[in-house]
């Protein structure tokens, strides 16, 4: 079971995937695994990455403005990011982050909302808070989901279905 925990993890500090990856894939891959157990792995570790991801940007990006490549070719990909999590952050203040980093939409995640909230100048504190709050939300909306499925609440030919049995074929 060990090897498998690994496995989840694994999967959840994958870009663009993280726990709306992870959580499914437990819940229907890996069977033997009791699926809070999945859900508390991958929450947990989410929320650690999300504080590493914060915690090494200040470093990084230190250092990487020197080069005036990455002011011309990845600084401007960067403030896109800053531009999309702006407006939840204007509107909803920190819990605009936590927003961003729960819901479930592709280019959304503690990746995206880390480098959001850093690129905005949140603390640490206040990203912390919202990272946590948006892995919740997060984890729980994919594990309400994953939950509807595997209880039969979704039929086996609804897209959700076909979208999440798919791991299994």
């Amino acid at each position: 079971m060990l090897p498998d925990l690994f496995i989840l993890i694994a999967v959840t500090l994958i870009p663009a995937l993280e726990l709306r990856a992870s959580i499914p894939w437990g819940f229907f891959a890996m069977t033997d695994i009791p699926w809070p157990l999945v859900v508390l792995v991958c929450v947990s570790a989410n929320i650690v990455l999300g504080w590493v991801v914060f915690a090494v940007l200040g470093p990084i990006f230190t250092f990487v403005r020197r080069w005036n490549w990455f002011d011309r070719k990845i600084w401007p990909i960067l403030e896109k990011t800053r531009h999309r999590i702006h407006p939840w952050v204007e509107k909803y203040g920190e819990m605009g982050v936590a927003l961003f980093i729960g819901v479930p939409l592709p280019g959304s995640g503690v990746y995206t909302g880390a480098f959001g909230a850093y690129l905005l100048g949140l603390d640490r504190k206040k990203f912390g808070i919202a990272n946590i709050i948006g892995v919740l939300i997060a984890g729980a909306a994919v594990t309400i989901l994953c939950l509807l499925i595997l209880k039969g609440m979704v039929g086996d030919e609804s897209w959700l279905a076909r979208l999440f049995l798919k791991i299994r074929s």
